[in-house]
């Protein structure tokens, strides 16, 4: 069993969500957003780092999966989005836990079965995977998408090196 911590950067709002990886199925065990509005910058920066350091005391993951920065059209709201991006990246490297990133693309195709999918589908499909009563506010469920996304990844990557580790004898 494997606790994963996604996180869905965002200057205003960053989402998080643990989930719970045992063999190839995942559990809801907490998500939530932490909301920055508008505090200056540089507070938003450190609400955020201080807010996903209680996450990781609460919780206590094994695994820390974040979305990748993509370049849109507004160079100034990725520069941000970079930022909190790096405040979620110290946060858990303080914790001792190695990250693992995902490209927007790759998280709606483990999710949704399509890249290119809107967050209205992502939404639905967190909630059905997970099995909730209702589907989680925007940024939460984007960041329960990536901590589904990695534990579907570490599941097909862990049986890929098993089969090898089986076929050079050390498997077993």
């Amino acid at each position: 069993m494997t606790l994963i911590l996604g996180i869905d950067p965002g200057s205003r709002i960053t989402g998080y969500g643990v989930i719970r990886m045992e063999r190839q199925r995942a559990t809801h065990v907490a998500h939530g957003c932490i909301e920055v509005g508008e505090l200056p910058f540089a507070d938003r920066l450190c609400r955020i780092y201080d807010a996903l350091v209680d996450v990781l005391q609460a919780y206590h993951p094994g695994e820390a999966a974040v979305e990748k920065v993509f370049m849109n059209r507004n160079v100034d709201s990725a520069l941000k989005l970079g930022q909190a991006r790096g405040a979620a990246l110290v946060a858990v490297a303080k914790a001792g836990l190695a990250v693992h990133e995902y490209a927007p693309n790759e998280i709606k195709q483990a999710i949704v079965g399509r890249g290119h999918a809107d967050k209205g589908q992502i939404q639905h499909m967190v909630r059905t995977l997970l099995g909730l009563a209702k589907s989680p506010r925007t940024d939460a469920a984007d960041a329960l998408a990536i901590a589904l996304c990695h534990g579907h990844t570490r599941q097909g990557l862990m049986a890929v090196h098993g089969v090898r580790r089986a076929r050079a004898g050390r498997y077993l």
